[in-house]
């Protein structure tokens, strides 16, 4: 009887939390933040060295399509993070120059709102957006450019000259630091708001009364320890926590010295499978079953995971309008496609 009681006393409290909206307020004492409507104050949070311009995002947006910045001239950023399929590449492990899989059996993180992560790679070694664009294009099985035949091809052709002159100034130094960093510029813009935002912004009925129940159980799981702030995600921490990865097998992944992973982004995370740092999930209600029990420490139910992959819907968010640009042509002094 007394089970019972408390039961019901329960379902009733979480009922009037969900009439009253309180659910908004909730998810923003757990962590959970929006992405700002107001523009000067989205401005402060993804360009706060003021280093976004026009010039250089349509610059930086070219450059991000751009495949002679790889040693065979055919991969580009876009490869891997493909702005058409949630910035992800949807397998299960990079895959680079020569047909080359990652090497640690390593997916590929989403691009877009990885300006609103603490740090850039699986295991956070970069600090932003500008320092991560360097290493792809450098690594082996990934684009294996050397910076000076990055250097190279784009001074070789006038046009990417003239864009940088009217990006930077005349005086602009088109060196492998600018390259990249223009490219990370171009990224900062690559938000997507969601209903979501629109809720915590103060709209109670972006979402639905099961949308709504899924936040909850999402929150009442404990799941924002880790998927919190504007990201739901972004941050570095223990992996695994407190149980065994099922897939643990797959690649040879530790994370960082400290065995710490850098928590991934939940928002369009229905577009981005496969999960985890080795890909090795397609199915999200699988995804949040294998968390529950390796970071939680606790048996998600499949209606529970149901119920959560209900709310993760809301996090998809509206693309920035992308068109793919006009390259500049190729001269007689362009380093040739190399594929060795």
């Amino acid at each position: 009887m007394k089970i019972f009681s408390l039961v019901s006393i329960s379902l009733i409290a979480s009922s009037l939390l969900m009439a009253k909206g309180g659910i908004a307020d909730k998810a923003s004492t757990a962590g959970l933040k929006a992405i700002p409507t107001d523009k000067t104050e989205l401005m402060k949070l993804i360009d706060p060295n003021k280093t976004i311009t026009d010039e250089k995002v349509a610059l930086g947006k070219q450059l991000f399509f751009e495949p002679r910045l790889s040693k065979s001239g055919i991969i580009s950023c876009n490869t891997c993070h493909n702005l058409g399929m949630g910035g992800v590449d949807g397998v299960a492990a990079a895959v680079g120059h020569n047909w080359t899989a990652n090497p640690h059996h390593l997916n590929s993180p989403t691009v877009y709102n990885a300006v609103f992560f603490a740090s850039q790679f699986w295991d956070g070694r970069s600090p932003d957006l500008e320092d991560q664009a360097q290493g792809p294009m450098q690594a082996a099985p990934e684009m294996a450019a050397p910076k000076a035949l990055v250097e190279e091809r784009i001074n070789s052709m006038p046009a990417y000259v003239e864009l940088f002159k009217k990006a930077y100034g005349k005086d602009v130094k088109v060196n492998f630091k600018t390259i990249t960093a223009t490219i990370g510029i171009f990224e900062r813009t690559l938000v997507t708001p969601s209903r979501f935002d629109d809720f915590l912004n103060g709209n109670k009925e972006a979402l639905s009364d099961a949308e709504k129940e899924g936040l909850n159980l999402f929150i009442d799981k404990g799941c924002t320890a880790c998927h919190t702030g504007i990201a739901l995600g972004g941050t570095m921490q223990a992996f695994p926590a407190v149980g065994k990865y099922t897939y643990a097998n797959i690649g040879d992944f530790k994370g960082d010295k400290n065995g710490l992973v850098k928590t991934p982004t939940l928002r369009n995370i229905t577009e981005t499978a496969p999960y985890f740092h080795n890909g090795a999930i397609w199915s999200l209600k699988e995804a949040v079953q294998e968390m529950g029990n390796t970071q939680l420490g606790i048996k998600i139910s499949d209606e529970e995971a149901a119920k959560i992959v209900t709310f993760f819907n809301t996090l998809e968010g509206e693309k920035p309008e992308v068109s793919y640009p006009q390259l500049p042509k190729s001269t007689d002094n362009t380093p040739k496609p190399d594929f060795k």
